[in-house]
């Protein structure tokens, strides 16, 4: 199964990357480099989440509901006429269900990161989260997971290949940031090209989104 990255490089992930830029009116490829280091982050939440019985059930729930992955059949439409108040309302939601109090720490380390202000980063991820929902019940229901016990496999194959050791720890320090900023020189060289070693996370960003 592909990983969460290698979708951001793919033909739709370069449609939700110039739809998001669009939407927040910030540039194509900073955008890029926020999604990039934001969808692992919120995957590996994710998937500490889905780590309980009761958060495997509700993440379940979600994506036998409302999020089946019907969002990805249209996001012309989506992006279209700019993203309605009910999506963003959506992903704000969703990222304080997934992120709780880490949230502003996981926005202001991001921001500082990309040379993005945070109410942008924040925007950025209200729009994106509703999205990865739609990827991860795409992968639910094309991998046929039915039960709670089947989501954490299904988060960690998406994650699997993107975050050898190293940059699981980073995952893990951008959630248990305290928010006094170290975090931000813990995973200077990690992240937005770096980082030189190939594979896994960082050996990734730097190729994305035709960087070098």
């Amino acid at each position: 199964m592909s990983g969460i990255l290698d979708l951001l490089n793919s033909d739709l992930g370069k449609t939700i990357v110039s739809g998001v830029s669009n939407q927040t009116g910030q540039d194509q490829n900073k955008t890029g480099d926020v999604l990039t280091m934001a969808l692992p982050v919120l995957m590996q939440a994710m998937k500490r989440n889905a780590a309980t019985p009761e958060g495997a059930q509700g993440l379940l729930g979600a994506l036998e509901n409302k999020h089946d992955g019907s969002i990805l059949d249209n996001l012309g439409g989506l992006f279209g006429g700019g993203i309605s108040n009910d999506v963003m309302d959506d992903g704000g939601k969703i990222l304080g269900h997934v992120l709780g109090s880490k949230q502003r720490n996981v926005e202001n380390a991001l921001s500082q990161k990309s040379g993005m202000d945070a109410g942008s980063v924040a925007q950025i991820l209200k729009v994106a989260a509703p999205i990865l929902m739609g990827v991860l019940g795409k992968q639910k229901r094309q991998q046929q997971v039915e039960s709670p016990s089947g989501i954490e496999g299904l988060l960690g194959g998406l994650l699997k290949g993107n975050s050898p050791q190293q940059e699981q720890s980073f995952l893990e320090s951008m959630l248990d940031a305290d928010g006094d900023g170290s975090i931000i020189d813990d995973v200077a060289g990690m992240v937005l090209g770096g980082n030189k070693k190939k594979g896994g996370l960082g050996g990734l960003l730097g190729g994305l989104f035709g960087k070098k």
